[in-house]
């Protein structure tokens, strides 16, 4: 018998991987809107600002697969979509620490859908070039986290950078017999992880939970979505969370925390650490920066009736 993650991300991959978007909202800004357009916060040691790498448009089978249609319904047109799906914004932290520039995963370059990989264009729109980067932290290594290691022509984007990733992550997508050890579905995510991470091995740095990359940000074990995601706490004044994709829509999982996301590896392990951040979170009202959250992705966790709420910091 199939399992169902493979199943549900089977039935859809093809789909998702090909989508093409209409209607993408115009990234390349003139300067002179940089305050306006781009989200800057000082935490502690680190000075961010939130890079949009464009958006992604996801199935509702894959975006709400526990939801009743009637559900659907309501939450779809919340997100922006329709009954077919919906789009989840990609929102990438530039972070400024001492004498590093540090991104924190560099989006789908072109090796995902057409309206994201918009990161290297907005660096430029703020006057970061690709060799200002000092350092890739990878949340995981799925494509729209991952996709502009490399340009379209097989050249390392950030040439000058070192680049970061979990153990476990790379000993999953680096398997090479991943065909044998993996389902069907998560080959073309295989593969994809494999190209990113072999073009930078060279210069990849192996982190593990617990470690800090630099002094003052933490690596957070929150796994599930896949083998070796992770989280990246940064200390300041109350603590700050890089969430990746723990949890992928700020809607969608505070609201209901006990959803499953349809593109998680292991979805049991993925809702239990999801639970225990948002619990975490909201205990210790810790600021968050989501991923795929409303652009800039920045707000707080506020229990709301066995639940939770997004609060915009």
């Amino acid at each position: 018998m199939r399992d169902h993650r493979e199943f549900r991300l089977d039935a859809t991959r093809r789909e998702v991987l090909s989508a093409a978007i209409a209607g993408a909202a115009a990234l390349l800004l003139p300067r002179d809107v940089y305050a306006a357009e781009f989200r800057h916060l000082t935490h502690g040691a680190f000075d961010i600002t939130v890079v949009s790498d464009g958006f992604l448009t996801l199935p509702a089978e894959i975006l709400l697969p526990d939801a009743t249609p009637e559900e659907r319904e309501v939450i779809l047109p919340r997100l922006g979509g329709d009954a077919q799906g919906a789009p989840l914004q990609t929102n990438i932290p530039l972070i400024r620490h001492g004498d590093d520039l540090i991104l924190i995963d560099n989006g789908s370059g072109t090796h995902f859908q057409a309206s994201a990989g918009k990161l290297a264009a907005n660096l430029k729109t703020l006057g970061v070039e690709p060799e200002a980067i000092t350092k890739v932290i990878f949340t995981h290594a799925h494509p729209d986290h991952s996709g502009a290691t490399t340009t379209q022509d097989g050249k390392v984007l950030y040439p000058n950078a070192q680049y970061f990733v979990n153990e476990a992550e790379w000993n999953f997508w680096t398997d090479k017999d991943y065909e044998t050890h993996m389902p069907a579905a998560l080959h073309d995510f295989a593969r994809g992880a494999q190209r990113d991470l072999f073009a930078v091995r060279d210069r990849l740095t192996m982190m593990k939970p617990g470690q800090e990359v630099v002094p003052g940000m933490s690596v957070i074990a929150t796994s599930g979505h896949t083998p070796g995601h992770v989280s990246f706490e940064l200390a300041g004044d109350g603590n700050l969370l890089i969430t990746g994709d723990a949890c992928t829509s700020d809607v969608i999982f505070l609201e209901h925390p006990a959803w499953h996301f349809g593109f998680d590896t292991d979805p049991d392990v993925a809702l239990k650490n999801r639970q225990m951040l948002l619990d975490r979170a909201a205990g210790e009202k810790l600021k968050m920066l989501g991923y795929h959250w409303s652009y800039p992705g920045i707000g707080y966790a506020e229990r709301k009736d066995g639940a939770y709420r997004f609060v915009r910091a």
